[in-house]
C-alpha cells in the first residue's frame, strides 16, 4: 500500500512539473520610447541645444553622458575635439566620430542617442498664463500646449484660437475652437503640433 502511495505521489508530482514546463513564457513587457527617442527618428536632424549622449564601446574614457549642441552646431568629444553635429542625423553623426576615432581606436564602435530634444519649438502668445516658447521635445497637441502654457487669461476668447505654420515656404493658418474640442466636438482641430507653430490666443 505505501508503494502504491509513494508511486501516485511521484507521478503526481512529475505531472505537475510537466505541466508547468509547458507553460507558455511570459510575455515581454512592451517597449517604450522616451520623447526624445520618438522624435530622434532616422531622418531627425540634430539641432542646437539638442543634448546627445556619445557611448563608445570599450571605451568609457572616450564616452560622454551628456553633451549639449553648442551654438556654433558643434560638440566637443575627448580626443576628437570638435565636431559638428547640428544638421545630421545621429547615423551620420556616429559615422563622422566613428572615422575620426579610427585615429586612436582600432574598430572604434559608437552609439549616439539623443537625449533631450531641444532644437524643436513651439510658441505660444496672447492670453495664456504663461505665454513663450516650449522645447517641442516630443509628440504635443493643440490641447496639450495650452495646458503646459497655464491655461486661459480671463478674457480670452476660446472660440478664435489660430495655429500658423509655414508650410512650403507660405504661411498656412489652422483654427482652433477650444470650446468645441472641449466637450468632444471637432477633436480634428486638435493637431499635433511641428517645430515652427505659433498659437494665438486672443
Amino acid at each position: 500500500m505505501k508503494k502504491i502511495l509513494m508511486i501516485a505521489l511521484i507521478l503526481g508530482v512529475a505531472s505537475a512539473w510537466a505541466a508547468q514546463s509547458q507553460k507558455p513564457p511570459a510575455p515581454a513587457p512592451p517597449q517604450t520610447q522616451t520623447p526624445a527617442q520618438s522624435a530622434a527618428s532616422k531622418d531627425f536632424l540634430i539641432g542646437l541645444e539638442d543634448v546627445l549622449s556619445v557611448f563608445v564601446w570599450r571605451e568609457p574614457d572616450l564616452s560622454v553622458k551628456e553633451v549639449t549642441v553648442r551654438p556654433d552646431g558643434k560638440i566637443t568629444i575627448p580626443l576628437i575635439n570638435d565636431i559638428q553635429a547640428a544638421g545630421l542625423t545621429v547615423d551620420q553623426l556616429q559615422e563622422r566620430i566613428t572615422e575620426q576615432l579610427k585615429d586612436f581606436v582600432a574598430s572604434p564602435s559608437v552609439t549616439v542617442v539623443v537625449v533631450k530634444v531641444m532644437s524643436q519649438k513651439v510658441s505660444i502668445v496672447g492670453e495664456v498664463g504663461q505665454p513663450g516658447v516650449y522645447p517641442l521635445g516630443g509628440p504635443m497637441t493643440v490641447l496639450e500646449l495650452l495646458a503646459r502654457a497655464g491655461g486661459f487669461r480671463e478674457y480670452a476668447k476660446k472660440k478664435n484660437i489660430t495655429i500658423v505654420r509655414q508650410e512650403s515656404g507660405q504661411s498656412v493658418r489652422y483654427k482652433f475652437n477650444y470650446k468645441d474640442v472641449s466637450e468632444g466636438k471637432n477633436l480634428q482641430q486638435n493637431i499635433a503640433l511641428k517645430n515652427g507653430d505659433i498659437i494665438i490666443v486672443p
